[in-house]
């Protein structure tokens, strides 16, 4: 079993993240789930949520991610987002002020998109 796999986090518009990683966390139409090197291969449908990737490093890297599809094979993870924004990327103030607005206009959608980004930035 190799000791990394390759993931590539990838938004209908851009390349966000690329390398190699011990561990990543994502959540699936199924639930949480958590992908180490030599893992059976897997497709799925990626649920709005944090992506947390832990890379050989040793550093973690928090991706807010909405919709898509989660695919592994060969040591190699493709995480293909409708939208996905690094958690240093997200201005927290603006992620407030739209769930702040989501919420007052009863926008469902709105409303998570915000919290997936907050909870990206935050950690949880």
């Amino acid at each position: 079993m190799a000791a990394e796999l390759h993931v590539e986090l990838v938004a209908a518009d851009r390349s966000v993240w690329s390398g190699e990683a011990t561990l990543v966390v994502a959540r699936t139409a199924s639930g949480d789930i958590g992908v180490m090197p030599g893992h059976q291969p897997l497709l799925g449908v990626l649920e709005s949520g944090p992506v947390t990737i832990r890379t050989v490093e040793g550093n973690t890297v928090v991706a807010a991610v909405h919709g898509g599809f989660i695919s592994f094979a060969d040591n190699k993870l493709s995480l293909l987002a409708e939208i996905a924004e690094l958690a240093d990327e997200i201005d927290v103030e603006r992620a407030e002020r739209a769930l702040e607005r989501a919420k007052s206009v009863t926008d469902g959608a709105a409303e998570r998109r915000a919290d997936v980004r907050l909870r990206a930035v935050s950690g949880r």
